[in-house]
């Protein structure tokens, strides 16, 4: 019998992630030797955790990957692009995308992509990370006069009553024709070609 190698296997608990990794968490594909031990967090978390090589496999931002070049490398499956969709800002009252520059927007993590994004789009504002998934309730309730969402915030941020300001995947398609690069999946380099 061969020896059982287990990895670590980071991503986040929103509904593409799940979906993608359903597979491997329901032992529905033969994966050899290996075994995986899931580990849900936000991204920014699983991006902080890249930096300091935590992980053995890893969902990680674009943006994030940038700073770990020397501990991880990219897988060729998984990743995340915005194809004229994108993260958005949104808020509790309609405003000018114009309007976001100079002003205090809840973000999902200085690590993401969305940020980057952002900064690309507006400029200079106010950041305050709050993890993903309480940015739309906080920004519902007034503490926040915009958030940048992320995963399914997309989808269900008008049943909270708030607004799209902007789109970031359209703004890069305007900008660039290309797909927005936002996440991939990264594994460690000193696990060794083999694995």
């Amino acid at each position: 019998m061969s020896e059982i190698i287990e990895l670590t296997l980071g991503h986040s608990p929103d509904p593409d992630d799940a979906f993608m990794f359903y597979a491997l968490a329901r032992d529905k594909i033969d994966t050899g030797p290996y075994r995986f031990r899931h580990v849900l967090q936000d991204i920014q978390t699983l991006n902080e955790r890249a930096t300091r090589g935590e992980l053995d496999i890893t969902a990680i931002s674009i943006h994030a990957y940038a700073y770990v070049l020397d501990k991880y490398a990219l897988l060729p499956a998984g990743a995340s692009m915005g194809f004229g969709y994108g993260p958005m800002v949104v808020a509790k009252q309609e405003i000018a995308p114009a309007d976001l520059t100079g002003m205090t927007i809840a973000i999902p993590g200085k690590m993401t992509s969305a940020y980057l994004e952002l900064q690309l789009a507006i400029g200079q504002f106010e950041p305050v990370h709050v993890p993903f998934d309480e940015i739309i309730p906080r920004v519902a309730d007034g503490e926040f006069p915009s958030g940048l969402i992320i995963h399914e915030g997309q989808l269900t941020y008008g049943g909270h009553g708030l607004h799209k300001v902007l789109d970031l995947g359209a703004w890069w398609k305007d900008e660039t024709s290309l797909p927005l690069p936002l996440g991939g999946n990264a594994v460690r380099r000193d696990l060794g070609a083999e694995r």
